[in-house]
């Protein structure tokens, strides 16, 4: 890191400080905190809901699976336009319709509170944990490499991330986070065609680090639904299609963004600038994998023993920044991967604290506030659940896999048990609070054996791949059955 770089990163930091303090004066309630008045532009909460979703571990995850395992999990990108067509004419029209701030809210009219309370505690525990393997992965990964620190400084790593994210994010609620992951977009945007111009230049050329034949450390293609492999075509379309599904249809973090817009034409918007942003990223990022090998299979770099390309995939983006990068570039690159890691974690905050404040502390009569007061008490949860964030950021150092894997076994884990609940909600006309605890802890289990039976013993190892059309099936499955069972008991026991 050179003074340009630090450069860099400083106006970086100081811009996204400054959109904080900005939009701290426009807040005067809850409504305009969290929801930004309902009227903001499609367009930027479409950059907002892709930066939020493209996270740290997405940004380094997909180059380094590139690297390590080959294009199959790229070829995910194909199920966007089925789930443009199943969020944007199925779910986007119905979450519209509701006057809720929370999604949670809609789960009580169905199925009552406790189902309220139980998919707002799965959501809080879904995201903090995604915040705090984030704050761990940016640190160790791209940090404490960069930056030439050791492990021991980790922590304070993620204290710092956490501190400049929780102060903007704050500041300025949900405007300041739609601004500020509008523009973290941009540049991570940036710092992969840098990062592709840097290789190529460097190398004399494209041609000199596209692969003339299919690298040895590359899965072998398979296009069906193979379990036994690491991943299949077949599967990792239905299982990317359901996690968009249940994520824009059971997360706060998304349906707060549609439920931003003035209607369902505009929250549809929305949904299609951040696919779009999606595929090209994600293009860019694997096209960036596939450069990186090159140019380290070209240049072999000095392994410690036991290592490879193959196990190091994700440790060769932020290895070449720090080796080949010069003259602020390095900087630009630092910053785009600060951005996905930020973008993520300023999200997280203003929903997390939006759930806390609809679904609990403002259900409590002891806890009311005025609508000032609670923008206030907004800010202070901001600080609290970063810190809760940071404190449980060091649980990643038990957990096995690469980034991508990472993401799967601790991150997604919960995404198919929450949209239970709400499928249950929509579709489900017998479905009671009964049936729907029971489709949960069935959904939960259902994950938790399939991404880890490896680790378990489990008799059969099925693919981390197959958990949420797995945990989904059992979750809805179960839910359905067990409705109908308490459903026919108590009207027996009404005719008796």
């Amino acid at each position: 890191m050179h003074l340009m770089d630090w450069l860099v990163i400083f106006a970086y930091g100081a811009l996204m400080l400054g959109v904080g303090v900005y939009y701290s004066l426009k807040n005067s309630s809850t409504e305009e905190y969290l929801l930004g008045g309902r009227r903001m532009s499609p367009i930027a909460l479409g950059l907002s809901l892709f930066a939020t979703l493209v996270s740290t571990l997405s940004y380094l995850g997909v180059p380094g699976e590139m690297i390590s395992n080959g294009p199959m999990m790229v070829t995910q990108l194909a199920a966007h336009p089925l789930i443009f067509l199943i969020v944007g004419y199925g779910l986007i029209p119905f979450l519209m319709k509701q006057p809720v701030t929370s999604a949670y809210e809609i789960l009580e009219s169905k199925l009552g509170m406790s189902i309220r309370l139980a998919g707002a505690a799965v959501f809080l525990l879904l995201r903090i944990g995604w915040m705090a393997t984030i704050l761990f992965a940016t640190s160790k990964v791209v940090l404490v490499p960069l930056l030439g620190l050791s492990s021991s400084t980790i922590p304070w790593l993620c204290i710092s991330l956490g501190l400049i994210t929780a102060l903007y994010s704050s500041w300025g609620g949900i405007k300041a986070v739609v601004m500020t992951d509008a523009i973290q977009s941009i540049t991570m945007l940036l710092g992969a065609v840098v990062t592709l111009g840097v290789i190529t230049y460097q190398m004399g050329g494209v041609g000199q680090w596209w692969p003339t034949q299919w690298p040895r450390e590359w899965q072998e293609p398979s296009w069906g639904f193979d379990p036994s492999q690491r991943v299949s075509f077949g599967i990792l379309i239905l299982s990317t299609t359901l996690w968009y599904v249940c994520t824009n249809g059971s997360d706060q973090m998304s349906i707060q963004r549609f439920l931003s817009t003035r209607d369902p034409s505009s929250a549809r918007r929305t949904l299609l600038v951040a696919q779009i942003t999606d595929v090209s990223v994600s293009l860019l990022l694997a096209i960036t994998g596939v450069a990186l090998l090159g140019f380290y299979t070209a240049n072999p770099p000095e392994f410690a023993a036991g290592q490879n390309l193959k196990s190091m995939g994700d440790q060769l983006f932020p290895r070449f920044i720090m080796g080949q990068m010069s003259g602020g570039l390095s900087g630009l690159v630092l910053a785009a991967i600060l951005s996905a890691a930020m973008s993520s974690l300023s999200s997280g905050v203003n929903s997390t604290c939006a759930v806390l404040e609809k679904d609990f502390l403002s259900l409590f009569p002891r806890f009311k506030v005025s609508d000032a007061d609670a923008v206030t008490r907004l800010r202070y949860l901001s600080f609290i659940i970063m810190a809760i964030a940071v404190g449980l950021s060091m649980l990643n150092l038990f957990i096995d896999g690469n980034l991508v894997e990472r993401c799967f076994k601790l991150i997604n884990l919960l995404t198919a048990p929450l949209f239970v609940l709400f499928f249950l909600a929509l579709f489900v006309p017998w479905a009671n609070a009964a049936g729907a605890w029971m489709g949960l802890i069935a959904s939960v289990v259902v994950a938790v054996l399939i991404v880890y039976s490896r680790d378990l013993n489990l008799p059969v190892v099925i693919s981390f791949v197959w958990m949420l059309p797995g945990s989904l099936l059992a979750g809805i499955s179960v839910g359905s059955l067990s409705s109908a069972l308490v459903g026919n008991r108590a009207k027996n026991s009404d005719q008796v």
